[in-house]
């Protein structure tokens, strides 16, 4: 049984596996991801709820601000716990209302993918595609929710299906709402046009589009779930990280306020930045994004070590480090290239970050012939 790794604190793992310091970089990055997460989510949001109600988006920020407050402070039981079942029918809901209306309604066609005139942009596929799909590529975001969700969990045979099943939910509305878009604008191209306006615009557009106006709220609402609840456990994700680098007992309300409202006014700020300049959430979302996928590695790699001292099999490890390698390449390559990052040449950028990841990939190669000879 191994439930008792997963409820273990998140750092110590770490810091068992990789050693102090990447448990110190994982902790930084881990509360910059949540704080980034909350900022960029809760502005999407807040966009989707005006065009709903014609309330001015401040007047949602604020409301989904006081949200966070709550659902960081209160225990997990009390508020995440209670509502999540009913944000999770809606979020289910709003994919089978969109691929039933794409499938049944003879107007709409989902056009045939051909690589020309497919990505839409002057970037290289790699690292960008899968820095920009932040989520849809792999997530560290999701990596920092494992401890959470295992305390909510009674037994490691629930962890399949829960992990897993998640996993494979999200993929799925991922491709719903994809199919919907080419669907709905007929063409990439009149696609990257709508987006040009907001991805609120055209998720507003497209619900109301296809399944009229009462479909159409229970899509935006469906949609405005993910974002909210994503951002409600980032910043308790955040919070637990700091309370547990710091030693603050988190039983103590004090406690917890003294790393909530610092943690909030952050990412209120972050928002203000977001909304208040045109590229700002892209900015900060490219941020991100980048952070997502770093975690994701480390992660990968705290993964490819517990499994090469704890497995069986040592070869078990295999299945962690090959993506682990794949996403060092990523991170590695992105930052280094692009423009918020070092902006250097891409020559460099790519020699630089493929070779570390083939070096690490080899070193555990090495590990790994060396522990079966012996």
């Amino acid at each position: 049984n191994t439930l008792h790794f997963v409820k273990k604190k998140n750092l110590e793992i770490i810091s068992k596996f990789l050693g102090p310091n990447v448990q110190k970089l994982v902790a930084f990055i881990i509360v910059i991801t949540g704080v980034l997460v909350a900022a960029t989510f809760a502005t999407g949001s807040a966009d989707l709820l005006s065009n709903l109600t014609n309330i001015p988006t401040m007047i949602w920020l604020i409301v989904i601000f006081i949200y966070f407050l709550i659902a960081t402070l209160f225990p997990i039981d009390k508020i995440i716990g209670r509502v999540y079942p009913i944000f999770g029918a809606l979020f289910l809901l709003m994919a089978i209302l969109m691929i039933g209306s794409l499938i049944l309604n003879p107007s709409y066609a989902i056009p045939e993918f051909t690589a020309q005139g497919l990505y839409l942009t002057d970037k290289n596929i790699f690292p960008y595609l899968f820095v920009t799909i932040a989520c849809g590529a792999i997530s560290g975001f999701h990596a920092t929710q494992s401890p959470m969700i295992a305390k909510c969990i009674t037994s490691e045979k629930e962890g399949r299906k829960v992990f897993y099943g998640a996993m494979i939910s999200e993929s799925i509305i991922a491709l719903v709402w994809a199919a919907a878009g080419v669907s709905f604008y007929g063409t990439t191209q009149l696609l990257k046009e709508a987006l040009s306006n907001g991805a609120s615009h055209v998720v507003y557009e497209i619900s109301t589009g296809i399944l009229g106006v009462v479909g159409g709220i229970l899509a935006v609402i469906g949609v405005i779930i993910c974002p909210i609840t994503s951002g409600d456990t980032a910043f308790r994700s955040a919070r637990l990280i700091l309370a547990e680098t710091f030693h603050l007992n988190q039983k103590k309300i004090a406690n917890r306020l003294a790393i909530t409202i610092p943690l909030l006014a952050t990412g209120g700020l972050l928002t203000w930045f977001a909304m208040a300049y045109d590229k700002g959430f892209q900015t900060i979302w490219r941020y991100f994004s980048w952070s997502n996928q770093t975690l994701a590695m480390i992660a990968l790699w705290v993964a490819t070590v517990y499994l090469f001292k704890t497995a069986s099999h040592p070869i078990k490890s295999l299945f962690a480090a090959i993506p682990a390698s794949f996403m060092t390449a990523v991170s590695l390559t992105y930052i280094l290239l692009a423009k918020e990052g070092l902006n250097l040449p891409s020559t460099l950028s790519y020699l630089v970050g493929i070779c570390v990841a083939c070096t690490l990939f080899l070193v555990y190669l090495f590990l790994l012939f060396r522990q079966k000879r012996t």
